[in-house]
């Protein structure tokens, strides 16, 4: 019988420290911390990962790859309301499974000249996700808003997905996040679309909004 093999350290660094981080706020997890959790040594730790800020750093590059495929897959323009609902949970999902880079944002940006760049760039892909939805409800007469509207719009929908956990976190900063956080965040980012939706995706939203309400 085949003997799964366990799996390397570097990847258990990597998945315990998502964990604590997520769970205590990266500002509060120490890399002893990671290597107790771990039970191996500092020393073990740091032979794969020279500080926190390398853990950090390979947790956003894993991060970067789902958000940007996502991102590209939704801009392939589907009209109907509820493609769109689905890629917005798709999104916070993603966004709560990776929570502690959008809880502690802004201090992880302050210190990771790296994540600070490849953010930039999930930023950019957002706007432009948003703006393609937006094009094609337009195009199949399933919205009503202007250009300037419409830019408008996408940025206050990523503006929104940004900072949704951080908000979550202030709300009550001692209690654990959980994935009704994210469910909350997704429907919020619907609802800015909600006012220029006309026709079927206006019922579907009100649908949506119906079944969220009941939650």
């Amino acid at each position: 019988m085949a003997v799964t093999p366990k799996r390397r350290t570097r990847e258990r660094i990597v998945e315990v420290g998502l964990r604590l981080f997520n769970d205590f706020g990266e500002p509060n997890v120490t890399t002893s911390l990671i290597a107790a959790e771990l039970g191996i040594s500092p020393g073990n730790l740091y032979y794969h990962f020279r500080n926190k800020e390398e853990i950090v750093t390979a947790l956003f590059v894993a991060f970067e790859e789902e958000m940007a495929s996502l991102l590209l897959e939704s801009q392939r323009g589907r009209p109907a309301v509820e493609d769109v609902w689905l890629q917005i949970r798709g999104l916070f999902d993603l966004i709560w499974r990776y929570q502690f880079l959008y809880r502690d944002l802004n201090d992880i940006l302050s210190r990771n000249r790296t994540v600070e760049l490849q953010f930039k760039r999930i930023l950019q892909l957002s706007v432009r996700a948003a703006m393609t939805a937006c094009d094609a409800l337009i195009a199949a007469g399933e919205m009503q808003a202007s250009r300037i509207e419409r830019d408008a719009l996408a940025d206050n929908i990523v503006v929104v997905a940004s900072y949704w956990m951080s908000y979550e976190y202030v709300r009550n900063p001692r209690e654990r996040l959980s994935e009704i956080a994210g469910r909350r965040g997704a429907f919020q980012v619907l609802a800015l679309a909600g006012p220029y939706l006309r026709g079927r995706s206006r019922e579907l939203f009100e649908k949506l909004a119906e079944k969220y309400l009941a939650d």
